[in-house]
């Protein structure tokens, strides 16, 4: 079933887009919802009349948007978050709602929905992607780190502490 979105939906596609959905989907939660109408021929011709005419308002848009993916150029995060000492593994995850607080702390606000990233659970690199207009898209690092420093001291001193051990059950030997 083809449909024309009448307003943006996380996942699917952004206004004025027609794109092909589960009758389902379609029938029972975009239509009656108003998300979206049924894409017939006379619908397709009124959007792009639509659309012809818009066409100024929507390059004014793509334009602010990609001043503002300007603001997000050099931005690096560092989101610490509470680790498990054994295995440095993180207790829950680093989500969207996360990095979208970290970047409201240095001054761009951004709406959560609009941050996609991959499931983050250990500590390391990861890359957050902002979609902030259709075409304009930009790329953040997140850097996470573990509140616990002492698992880094502990995993060092384990060997050390092994060693003794060795010894003491040669000598018996």
């Amino acid at each position: 079933m083809e449909v024309i979105l009448k307003e943006d939906v996380v996942g699917l596609g952004y206004k004025d887009d027609i794109v092909t959905v589960k009758n389902g989907y379609g029938r029972n939660f975009l239509i009656p919802t108003g998300k979206a109408i049924i894409a017939t021929e006379s619908a397709k011709k009124i959007l792009a009349e639509n659309l012809r005419q818009r066409a100024h308002k929507i390059a004014a848009i793509k334009k602010e948007a990609e001043e503002r993916a300007t603001k997000y150029q050099g931005v690096r995060l560092s989101i610490t978050a509470h680790t498990n000492v054994a295995t440095g593994a993180l207790y829950g995850s680093v989500s969207a709602a996360e990095i979208a607080e970290a970047l409201l702390a240095k001054g761009l606000e951004t709406e959560r929905k609009l941050i996609f990233v991959k499931t983050i659970k250990e500590v390391g690199n990861y890359i957050a992607t902002v979609r902030l207009h259709k075409e304009v898209a930009v790329e953040i690092p997140v850097e996470v780190l573990s509140d616990a420093p002492l698992a880094v001291e502990k995993k060092e001193e384990a060997p050390a502490a092994e060693a003794p051990a060795a010894e003491e059950a040669a000598a018996e030997a």
